[in-house]
C-alpha cells in the first residue's frame, strides 16, 4: 500500500511540474507531494527490508529529503523571483521587493 501510495503521489508531482503554468506553481507540485511520496516509498521499503543497517539508510535517505526539498523549493523560487519569472500580481506579500 505505501509503495504504491508512494508511486501516485510521484506521478502527480511529475504531472503538475509539466502541466502547471508558472514557476512558483510548479516548484510547489515538485516539492509537496514529491516529498510525500518519496517517505510513502521509503516507508514500504522499511517494511520490506527489515535489518537495522538498512533501516538505518532508509531513515538517513528520508531525513535528507525532509531536510534538502523546503531548502531547494526556496532557493529556486527565490531565483525565479530575481530572474523576474514570477508574476507579482500572484503574490499576496511580495516579501523581496526593495522598499
Amino acid at each position: 500500500v505505501c509503495l504504491v501510495a508512494g508511486a501516485l503521489l510521484a506521478l502527480v508531482a511529475a504531472i503538475g511540474v509539466l502541466r502547471f503554468p508558472d514557476v512558483l506553481d510548479r516548484m510547489h507540485a515538485a516539492t509537496k507531494p514529491q516529498t510525500l511520496g518519496v517517505v510513502l516509498l521509503l516507508a514500504g521499503v522499511a517494511l520490506r527490508l527489515r535489518t537495522l543497517s538498512d533501516l538505518g539508510m532508509v531513515v538517513l535517505v528520508a531525513v535528507f529529503q525532509l531536510a534538502t526539498a523546503p531548502v531547494a523549493a526556496q532557493m529556486i523560487g527565490r531565483a525565479a523571483y530575481r530572474a523576474g519569472r514570477v508574476d507579482p500580481t500572484l503574490l499576496d506579500v511580495d516579501e523581496l521587493a526593495d522598499r
